[in-house]
């Protein structure tokens, strides 16, 4: 059987870790065409794929319908395609307004578009401020952001994130608090090995694939941005900052508790900390982490939320 894998991020690393052998895959497909390898597989492009002979393709990414219409395009059968994340999809499945508009006016059908999904978008949130590929990754973990952040008017304070990957939620903060300086903390070249020695091999490749200047290109306002690139909390050396918003999500024990003594004292009144991961069984170092804090400096004030790894909320 020749099998393709279309990703090369944590989704397709979870699913070599879990389930499939990475023995049984022909190549990997990246759609920004890097080539390469990845876990000792090729590294191909959706263009080469459309000349392949394929059986099956498996598509861990969450941009299902970017990467479906990429694919009908090329003339890639959807037959054989096996979407794995077509579950999280709140986008829109109306390919066009134009008929409604010229029968009910755009006005109308503009109140109309925005009000349904899988998960009902609140009311008093206003105009979208997210990109539509954010809302299709964790609905219930950006819109929880966006509403922290409207909370942050009279806090004062920077953002940071550490544990930044491809910077995909980085973006995301770095649009709902552009006025803010976003620090973000991050090797931009994976795991400290010592640290990751027993995750699986899946997992750790998939987090070598990012690059600072990866995350500077995603960002809508990257000249908020400050990089500081390194092992944390090495990293921060030097640095004399408090945090209105900090993002947590190293996935690894040590890392999380370092991230927790660094960041905490930090925390202005009022900001928040989340810490990603903390409900994932697959990583229960991040809990472990918490707990080692608070059995040392005694219980944070702070609300689960019921996204799709369980971030908790730590308040300042």
């Amino acid at each position: 059987m020749k099998l393709y894998v279309y990703g090369t991020g944590c989704g397709a690393g979870e699913l070599i870790d879990s389930v499939l052998p990475v023995e049984r895959v022909t190549a990997f497909v990246d759609g920004l065409g890097r080539g390469g390898s990845f876990l000792g597989r090729p590294v191909i492009s959706p263009e080469t794929l459309a000349k392949c002979d394929y059986d099956l393709v498996i598509v861990t990414s969450g941009q299902t319908e970017e990467i479906a219409a990429r694919c009908a395009a090329l003339g890639i059968d959807p037959d054989k395609l096996l979407f794995l994340k077509n579950h999280l999809i709140c986008t829109d499945r109306n390919r066009s307004y134009e008929r409604a508009e010229s029968l009910l006016g755009s006005d109308f059908v503009k109140r109309l578009r925005s009000s349904q999904r899988l998960i009902r978008r609140p009311d008093w949130l206003g105009e979208e401020r997210l990109p539509p590929e954010a809302l299709d990754n964790d609905y219930v973990r950006v819109k929880t952001l966006e509403a922290l952040c409207r909370r942050l008017d009279s806090v004062p304070g920077a953002a940071a994130e550490l544990g930044v990957f491809r910077g995909g939620f980085a973006r995301c903060i770095n649009a709902l608090l552009p006025d803010r300086t976003l620090y973000l903390f991050d090797s931009f070249e994976g795991f400290d090995e010592r640290e990751a020695e027993g995750s699986g091999r899946g997992f750790v490749e998939a987090h070598r694939d990012t690059a600072a200047e990866r995350v500077l290109c995603a960002l809508p306002h990257p000249d908020r941005a400050v990089i500081r690139q390194g092992f944390f909390p090495d990293s921060a050396a030097g640095l004399e900052e408090r945090f209105a918003l900090v993002s947590l999500d190293v996935d690894l024990e040590e890392s999380s508790y370092q991230g927790l003594c660094w960041f905490l004292p930090r925390l202005s009144a009022g900001g928040y900390l989340l810490l990603h991961d903390w409900q994932n069984p697959k990583l229960p170092g991040v809990r472990a982490a918490l707990d080692r804090w608070e059995r040392e400096r005694g219980k944070v004030s702070a609300v689960p939320v019921c996204d799709v790894n369980g971030t908790l909320i730590i308040c300042g």
